[in-house]
C-alpha cells in the first residue's frame, strides 16, 4: 500500500474497515486453497494482503482505543 491508501485507511469508519478485514480473510482463505494446489504463482501476493488485513484491524483498534 502507498502512503495515500494507508492515510484514507485511517478516515474510514469502523464499520467500513471491518467489512475490509472480513473480505481479505475470505480471500486469503481460496488463495491458500489455490496455493495448495498449485493455481498461484506469486505468493507474495498473500503477504500482501496478510498485511492490508493487519493493517485494517490497526486502525480498528485505534479508534476503538480513542473512544475510551
Amino acid at each position: 500500500m502507498k502512503r495515500k491508501e494507508i492515510q484514507e485507511l485511517k478516515t474510514k469508519p469502523v464499520a467500513e474497515l471491518l467489512k475490509m478485514v472480513k473480505e481479505g480473510r475470505e480471500r486469503l482463505r481460496t488463495m491458500k486453497f489455490d496455493l495448495a494446489a498449485g493455481k498461484v504463482k506469486n505468493v507474495d501476493n498473500l503477504r500482501g494482503l496478510k498485511r492490508d488485513i493487519a493493517r485494517a484491524l490497526t486502525f480498528v483498534r485505534q479508534s476503538e482505543q480513542k473512544k475510551q
